[in-house]
């Protein structure tokens, strides 16, 4: 494997750091780090961009809380200096990483997303007669650290880069050696890179028994003709993650196509899109709240209208007019 020569100065130069900045500050300009950040840009990208290249930048200051998506999970929000630091890491070491993955995995990519993963699986049901599906348990926070900076050392050569790498990786452990923090911009490119050697396998390994593929982080399906070959890649699969990724699954999958696959949100059949159990139960909890502020009086109609909007958005693209429809004559809106 040819490695990237991207180096730690183009990492650190100004013009790098300036749109890392502009990409870190997106959506957030109001916030009072970034207004002080942006306050003093000269020198907070000059003192920034001197601290990556003699190896002193600071590393791993997070802000840590919880949400429920639906299962809990604790998100760790790197400071906004670090957030400017990962954007500039990203944007030179992303390219070379995204090119070592497959065109079926989804995530973290420019183009790609859930919902182009969700019509890929539904294009594979339609051509294969049986399915495997499989997750990692504690995906993030069982990423095995030396694993990872092996992984890296395949595919980047610059000692000043790897170096930075390491130490980001090294600033987060959930127990020795192991553990990404979930909302940190580095850890969803890792996370993504780290399971390239299971696509390869899954795609040239076991060309035979494999008619297709989709990952979208962690979710991985593999499509095959036959209950024997489905075992088989499942027996593969389990070597892979288990001895080479040093990762656990969680109990996987195994079905007939024709049943259809729960996957990312949706209750995906060869000829429809159903929404899941957790997307309408994430609208009918959206929907009740918004309506329960508007009776209180915490929201303008126009605040509720636009609120009710940005629900139906997580019901879109299913086939889901017949639940919407039944939804509301169990619960008619209120006026707005």
């Amino acid at each position: 494997m040819r490695r990237s020569g991207v180096s730690l100065a183009e990492v650190a130069s100004l013009e790098n750091l300036t749109r890392a900045f502009w990409r870190a500050a997106q959506g957030k300009r109001e916030r009072l780090d970034v207004v002080r950040f942006a306050a003093a840009l000269d020198l907070e990208l000059a003192g920034l961009g001197a601290a990556i290249r003699d190896g002193s930048v600071q590393v791993g200051e997070m802000h840590s809380f919880e949400i429920r998506d639906p299962k809990r999970r604790t998100i760790h929000a790197p400071c906004f200096r670090e957030r400017v630091l990962h954007h500039a890491l990203v944007a030179q070491i992303g390219p070379p990483l995204d090119r070592a993955l497959v065109d079926d995995t989804f995530a973290c990519r420019r183009g790609r997303g859930s919902l182009a993963a969700v019509m890929r699986a539904q294009g594979h049901l339609r051509r294969a007669d049986w399915y495997v599906k499989v997750d990692i348990r504690g995906y993030f926070s069982s990423i095995d650290h030396a694993v990872l900076r092996a992984a890296l050392r395949r595919k980047l050569k610059d000692r000043g880069v790897l170096g930075l790498c390491d130490r980001i990786i090294a600033s987060h452990a959930v127990s020795p050696g192991r553990g990404l923090p979930i909302g940190a911009l580095t850890s969803q490119h890792f996370a993504n890179y780290y399971l390239a050697p299971l696509d390869r396998l899954l795609l040239e390994g076991l060309r035979g028994d494999v008619l297709g593929i989709v990952r979208y982080m962690d979710d991985t399906i593999a499509f095959c003709g036959s209950r024997q070959q489905a075992r088989a890649i499942l027996r593969a699969i389990e070597a892979c993650v288990g001895e080479r990724l040093r990762l656990r699954l969680r109990p996987p999958q195994i079905q007939r196509s024709e049943r259809g696959v729960s996957f990312l949100g949706f209750r995906v059949q060869r000829s429809s899109l159903r929404l899941s159990r957790r997307r309408r139960r994430r609208y009918a909890a959206a929907r009740r709240a918004l309506e329960a502020a508007y009776a209180a009086g915490a929201l303008a109609g126009h605040e509720l209208q636009a609120g009710l909007g940005a629900a139906l958005a997580i019901t879109a693209h299913a086939d889901a007019r017949g639940w919407r429809q039944a939804e509301l004559r169990r619960r008619p809106a209120v006026d707005a």
